[in-house]
């Protein structure tokens, strides 16, 4: 007896219902999804990665566009039939791995899905080429996307760049300017460790069940050589989000009164170009990384 795959789909959609403990909103948007294939710009030999694949809306148009691919989904239920509902059984290399994607060691991914050992010395001697390294696509769970977030810089080394869709606020945080009101912990943290672009808006409509906030898509690049380099990327890490934990105080003020931060004299704000009247939300990611390297060369 012949499967009509199309049929088989949409008994599977119907069977399935979102699940909040894991922030479902399913994609189904015919244009949208174009536009977010078109954005990701792929070649056949990219070494494609989808986290939260879903129903596979994604999924299939990105798949048609790649030799391989790998799709991370903590829903087993999802994962059990996803190859049915994209039609997968004809693409052998189609790897579906069932995990939360905030533990995946991706630098471990890396080496399963390339070949390629980025620990070896003669990796960590000469960077990765771009097209040895992993391309990310996702829609993320909104409630726990932060964290995910900061999870794949750990492993920006074996990331070209990632594209991913977040409640519009966010990205909008994510990808602002220095000054505008937007701008924050997120700003800095991401745009240190990566370019980012806002590509585009996404109406709530484009899901279901149909999100309460508006969505956007956008993209990471990992920088591979950093435009400045913060001496303790830790320490660095701190003193921004301590900054904006006070983002209406002045530096002068948030240094005198924190318990973690060292209080700092005209002399040292001078040496960083910081004058200490100002707020943090005006302060560039440069300002911040020297501020860093300051208080560390005080610290000894």
């Amino acid at each position: 007896m012949s499967i009509n795959p199309a049929s088989v789909r949409t008994a599977l959609k119907n069977q399935h219902q979102p699940r909040k403990r894991f922030g479902q909103n399913f994609l189904h948007d015919s244009s949208v999804i174009r536009q977010i294939v078109e954005s990701v710009r792929l070649e056949r030999s990219d070494y494609l990665v989808e986290i939260g694949p879903g129903m596979g809306a994604l999924t299939e148009p990105l798949l048609a566009e790649v030799d391989a691919m790998t799709v991370i989904e903590l829903d087993r239920d999802l994962a059990d039939s996803l190859r049915i509902r994209i039609g997968a059984n004809s693409h052998e290399a189609f790897t579906i791995i069932k995990s939360n994607a905030m533990t995946v060691d991706y630098r471990e991914l890396h080496a399963q899905v390339t070949g390629i050992d980025s620990t070896a010395a003669d990796a960590q001697t000469a960077p990765l080429a771009d097209t040895d390294k992993l391309r990310i696509v996702g829609n993320l769970p909104y409630n726990i996307s932060t964290p995910i977030l900061f999870h794949l810089l750990d492993f920006a080394d074996v990331i070209k760049d990632m594209h991913f869709m977040l409640q519009k606020e966010v990205v909008e945080r994510i990808t602002a300017e220095v000054g505008s009101k937007t701008y924050g912990r997120l700003s800095i943290i991401m745009q240190y460790h990566c370019d980012t672009d806002y590509l585009l808006t996404v109406p709530r409509g484009a899901f279901n069940p149909p999100p309460k906030v508006t969505s956007a898509v956008f993209r990471l690049t990992p920088h591979i050589n950093k435009p400045v380099q913060a001496n303790d990327e830790k320490k660095f890490a701190i003193i921004v989000r301590e900054a904006f934990n006070h983002r209406r105080k002045t530096m002068r003020a948030i240094f005198k009164n924190s318990s973690i931060l060292p209080t700092l004299t005209e002399a040292d704000f001078a040496a960083t170009d910081i004058d200490p009247q100002a707020r943090p939300e005006v302060l560039s990611v440069a300002q911040f990384v020297a501020l860093s390297n300051q208080i560390g060369d005080l610290e000894g």
